[in-house]
């Protein structure tokens, strides 16, 4: 539970980071990489390559999935919503959470269908006064960015209750997390990439140093570790964390003009569909006890 309070309020920081510094001025791809290969080149040391292959694909993949696609979809959705818009719609990740991990286990409560219909609605109340079609590419952008996140940390989760890996020290593996994540943003990169945005000046080489280093190498380490530490439960609530802490840093130090109003009531209605999305599953938890 502590390692995953300091990852969120070393997080807190990185959304405004990006959409304040990076966003717009620094192609995409290009900040995902560089990001990336700061993180992969600090775990290269404590690195075990004698870990059989099928641990490294399998971990490699999830790195893929929770970093190198969740990349690219987060630091996108910058290009169409503002910091705080981000920060709220990430809200969804704990519903994504407990759907994949029930999901995994074979069972799933269409109920859960009402709670994100729900969520959407409060989406729509936030931005219904400047409803375009940048606002729902950007919306789906973060759902990807969540549900990516989503689906690695259960993973990454599930990976590491093999009888093989129960002991095994996590620092020694996780550098195989980040080359699947560099993998996938190479790729990225040489596919996608703006050539003519990837020349960074001091205080964007300064941002993208601290969210290499301390914001993916240090957080996504302390983080997965700490998923390991808790029930899923837990780790859906804590995926949540973040937004009051980000909104806080994003209006103290870069105070954006938005409706308050709208945010207000459309954050209410996300809140009450979590909240709903809550009783559904501690019934179905009784009802299995029964």
């Amino acid at each position: 539970m502590r390692l995953l309070s300091l990852v969120t309020f070393i997080w807190a920081f990185s959304f405004s980071f990006i959409g304040v510094y990076l966003a717009g001025k620094l192609d995409s791809y290009f900040a995902v990489l560089i990001r990336v290969v700061l993180a992969s080149l600090i775990f290269i040391p404590f690195t075990n390559f004698r870990l059989p292959n099928r641990f490294k694909l399998k971990i490699m993949g999830i790195g893929i999935v929770q970093i190198g696609m969740m990349y690219i979809f987060f630091y996108k959705s910058f290009l169409f919503l503002s910091v705080p818009e981000v920060l709220l719609f990430t809200i969804f990740t704990p519903l994504y959470v407990t759907v994949i991990y029930d999901l995994l286990k074979g069972k799933f409560n269409p109920l859960y269908l009402l709670t994100a219909g729900l969520a959407v609605t409060g989406a729509y109340v936030i931005k219904s006064s400047h409803i375009n079609e940048g606002f729902f590419t950007g919306f789906m952008m973060v759902q990807g960015a969540n549900i990516c996140f989503a689906l690695g940390q259960v993973l990454y989760k599930k990976l590491l209750e093999n009888d093989e890996l129960k002991n095994i020290k996590q620092s020694t593996i996780f550098g195989y997390f980040h080359f699947g994540a560099l993998a996938i943003s190479a790729v990225a990169f040489l596919l996608f990439g703006n050539t003519a945005k990837i020349t960074p000046d001091i205080t964007q080489w300064a941002v993208l140093i601290w969210l290499g280093v301390v914001a993916s190498g240090l957080g996504y380490f302390l983080w997965n570790r700490g998923a390991t530490q808790v029930d899923s439960g837990i780790l859906a609530i804590m995926n949540n964390a973040v937004v009051p802490l980000g909104l806080i840093v994003n209006f103290l130090l870069w105070g954006q003009n938005i409706n308050y109003a709208n945010l207000i009531i459309g954050g209410g209605l996300i809140i009450a569909a979590l909240y709903i999305h809550k009783i559904i599953i501690k019934r179905s938890q009784r009802s299995m006890a029964l």
